[in-house]
């Protein structure tokens, strides 16, 4: 493993050379945490961007075993979550503890989640298991079970087992070992496997702009790179992103990348000295998903399969898209329930979303085929008419690209979740559930999952091209896709 630095060396270094560092980062050396303690670097790198802290000015407790409120806490952080104290949906969590707002933010992403009886329990201690299935979800690993995460941490060199072979899931966890598991996740030169593959080439698109050794900006800069410049892509973290430039690898804002060549006539202009994220970073956004039917209303059926199980079916599969990037998904249900239709839009605003896709199939007695996406065109009820129409029309064009059915066109419906909707939506129906070209696409889960990914681009698509958010280039990394051509 490569060494990143010796914090007591590099602190006083970068205050002579004049690098940024905050006062924790430059003033603090903790006394239990001497210079062959096993966890120093991991340790003092995320004390210096702000995402662990001593108990005290002088202690910082390595053998202290972790609460889950501390780790949603370290968590948040090194994702860049707004941790600004908040309510919580959860009974033994106040607006006063000083985690709420990060445990929030991570139940809203789908990282973390509470107890059936409405509970958090904040103060209890985290298993080694619990702790590998939140560092797989935080950093996009693709595990939701102890034995696959625990085998993807150690596979990516992040997490060791046991010299019998266990991975010991049921003990407890310290804070130096977490230190040790978190700064990998976050860092590929601390993990004890090989070095990091780079597999995509990007491009600078702002002058200036630093290439820092952490995910923040309280991390200091090791060179500054300017527009046109390629750089070697490695993974995200949170809304930044691994890179590798001049052999030098760090970290800069996802927002100042991109995969096509910037226009030499419209550069971008130069960010601050200091580039804070944007005010409404990748991790405000909030994408609605919506299942049609549920329950007692199966929808359209045909040949075995009814349309409540396969949206649903394949409304889970966008939200394992988004969980791998900052971009929060939420399915209006998870189950096999019956909503009304207000109840779908009601819940779309009280969880402050900013776009709704509702997911349908349609049915004619086997006599038509072919997918279609609806909007609604009249802006007195639903005001967004052309960020709607946008949308259905990216959903329309990827929905071509994974299944090659006939094409129905993106065009106007009068539904009661388009028009009732405080933000811009669309309907997707996926094809007829009827008939015989269209089911057998609808009964792969295969196909169903290149369905899901196809409505997880374009939404990148419509944000990338409508909205203009340049920051949603490196999410189809995810997917080793790239932005369609511009629709609308």
């Amino acid at each position: 493993m490569k060494k990143l630095w010796l914090y007591a060396v590099f602190a006083a270094l970068f205050i002579g050379l004049g690098f940024p560092t905050s006062q924790t980062s430059a003033n603090t050396l903790f006394s239990d945490v001497g210079s062959s303690h096993r966890a120093q670097e991991e340790i003092y790198y995320l004390v210096e961007g702000g995402i662990a802290n001593g108990i005290s000015s002088t202690s910082f407790s390595p053998n202290q075993q972790v609460t889950r409120g501390q780790a949603a806490a370290m968590l948040g952080r090194a994702l860049g979550l707004n941790g600004e104290k908040k309510a919580t949906s959860f009974s033994d969590v106040s607006s006063n503890y000083f985690a709420s707002g990060y445990i929030q933010q991570m139940v809203n992403k789908g990282i973390i989640s509470g107890y059936p009886n409405g509970q958090f329990k904040p103060n209890q201690t985290l298993t080694r298991g619990e702790m590998a299935i939140l560092i797989s979800r935080s950093f996009g690993y693709g595990a939701n079970t102890v034995s696959i995460a625990s085998s993807r941490l150690m596979e990516k060199g992040i997490a060791q087992g046991y010299v019998d072979g266990s991975f010991g899931a049921t003990d407890t966890i310290i804070r130096a070992d977490f230190s040790v598991f978190l700064a990998r996740g976050i860092h590929a030169q601390f993990r004890t496997s090989d070095e990091q593959t780079f597999n995509r080439l990007m491009y600078v698109n702002v002058d200036s702009l630093n290439v820092r050794t952490g995910p923040n900006t309280q991390y200091p800069s090791l060179v500054k790179v300017n527009t046109g410049q390629v750089i070697e892509y490695g993974y995200t973290v949170g809304d930044w992103s691994f890179i590798r430039v001049n052999g030098k690898e760090g970290f800069v804002h996802s927002a100042y990348i991109q995969i096509d060549v910037p226009d030499p006539n419209n550069p971008t202009p130069p960010p601050p000295v200091v580039t804070p994220p944007p005010t409404n970073t990748l991790s405000d956004i909030v994408v609605i998903i919506d299942p049609g039917h549920g329950a007692h209303d199966p929808g359209a059926q045909g040949y075995g399969y009814q349309e409540k199980n396969v949206v649903l079916n394949i409304s889970k599969s966008i939200k394992t898209y988004f969980d791998k990037t900052p971009i929060q998904a939420k399915l209006t249900r998870t189950t096999d329930v019956f909503l009304e239709l207000g109840a779908r839009t009601k819940f779309a605003s009280q969880n402050n979303g900013d776009i709704f896709i509702s997911m349908h199939a349609n049915a004619l007695n086997g006599s038509a085929n072919g997918t279609e996406t609806f909007y609604y065109q009249t802006a007195a009820t639903n005001p967004h008419v052309n960020e709607s129409k946008a949308l259905a029309k990216y959903i329309q064009n990827r929905m071509l690209e994974a299944w090659d059915l006939t094409d129905r066109r993106a065009k106007a419906g009068n539904y009661y979740v388009l028009r009732e909707n405080t933000m811009p939506a669309a309907l997707a129906e996926i094809g007829f559930i009827d008939n015989k070209t269209d089911n057998a696409y609808i009964a792969s889960s295969t196909r169903r999952d290149q369905m899901a990914k196809a409505i997880f681009m374009a939404t990148l698509d419509y944000y990338y091209h409508y909205e203009g958010r340049k920051d949603v280039l490196p999410l189809y990394n995810t997917v080793n896709g790239k932005p369609s051509p511009k629709l609308h």
